[in-house]
C-alpha cells in the first residue's frame, strides 16, 4: 500500500519527508532497535537469549544437572545413610558448578547455589523415599519376609511398653498401668501407627537432604564455580 499525503493526497516516496506538492511534514515511523536483556544474577546472557526467571537462573541447565546428580546421591542416601548425606552436599555443589561450566553466568552468588542446591535436595529426597517405598513393598510382598519384620516391630514394642509400665508403676495402680499398657500396645501395633511413623521417618531423612543440599549448593558457589569477569 503506497503513502500518500494527509492534506492532498499525492503519492509520497519512501524517503519523503514533506510532500512534494504541498509542503506538508509527513508523520513517519521508525522502528527502534529492542532494549538491551538484563544482566541478571546467575544468568548467562547471549545474543537471542533470555533470562527465564526473576531469580536470574536458566532453569533447564540447572534442573538437568540436580536431576543427574541426584541419582547417585538417592542411591548412596537409600543404602547408606550418613555417607548418602555427604554426598548430597556433594552433588549439589557438583549441581552448581555443572550449571555454571553449561551456562557462563556473569555473576553467581551462593544465594543462587543455594537455590540450585535445593531443587537437587528436592530430588534426592523424592527419590529417596521412593526407593525406600519400593524396598519396602520388595521385602514384604516379593522376598515374603513380612512376618520377620512384625516379628522385630513387636518386639521393639514390647521392650517399650515395658520401660513406659516400669515408669508408670510408680504412681498408677497395677490394674490400671496393665490397661495403659494394653491400649498403648495395640495402638503400636496397629497398621496405622506404623504407617504413620515410617512416613514420618522419611518426611525427616528428606529434610535433612534438603537441608544438606541446600548448604553444599552455597558451598559450590561460594568455591567451585568457575570464575568469569563481566564481557570475558
Amino acid at each position: 500500500m503506497e503513502a500518500t499525503c494527509q492534506r492532498c493526497h499525492e503519492i509520497l516516496r519512501e524517503a519523503d519527508l514533506y510532500c512534494p506538492a504541498c509542503g506538508l511534514p509527513q508523520l513517519t515511523y521508525v522502528a527502534s532497535e529492542p532494549p538491551p536483556l538484563p544482566v541478571g544474577e546467575g544468568v548467562a546472557v547471549r545474543e537471542g537469549d533470555h533470562p527465564t526467571s526473576i531469580a536470574g537462573i536458566a532453569w533447564r541447565p540447572a534442573l538437568q544437572a540436580a536431576l543427574i546428580l541426584s541419582i547417585p546421591a538417592a542411591v548412596l542416601s537409600f543404602s547408606l545413610l550418613p555417607i548418602g548425606l555427604l554426598w548430597t552436599v556433594v552433588a549439589a555443589g557438583w549441581a552448581v558448578n555443572t550449571y555454571a561450566r553449561r551456562t557462563r553466568p556473569v555473576q553467581l552468588s551462593t544465594g543462587t547455589g543455594a537455590r540450585i542446591g535445593m531443587v537437587t535436595g528436592l530430588f534426592v529426597g523424592w527419590l529417596t523415599v521412593g526407593l525406600y517405598g519400593a524396598g519396602l513393598w520388595v521385602s514384604r510382598f516379593v522376598l515374603h519376609q513380612g512376618g520377620q519384620w512384625d516379628a522385630l516391630w513387636q518386639e521393639q514394642v514390647e521392650k517399650s511398653i515395658e520401660r513406659n509400665q516400669m515408669v508408670a508403676q510408680m504412681g498408677v495402680a497395677n490394674a490400671q498401668s496393665a490397661q495403659i499398657a494394653q491400649s498403648l500396645r495395640a495402638m503400636m501395633l496397629s497398621a496405622d501407627w506404623r504407617a504413620g511413623l515410617a512416613l514420618s521417618g522419611l518426611i525427616v531423612i528428606a529434610g535433612f537432604l534438603v537441608l544438606f543440599a541446600t548448604i553444599g549448593g552455597a558451598m559450590g558457589a561460594r568455591f567451585f564455580a568457575p570464575a568469569r569477569r563481566p564481557g570475558a
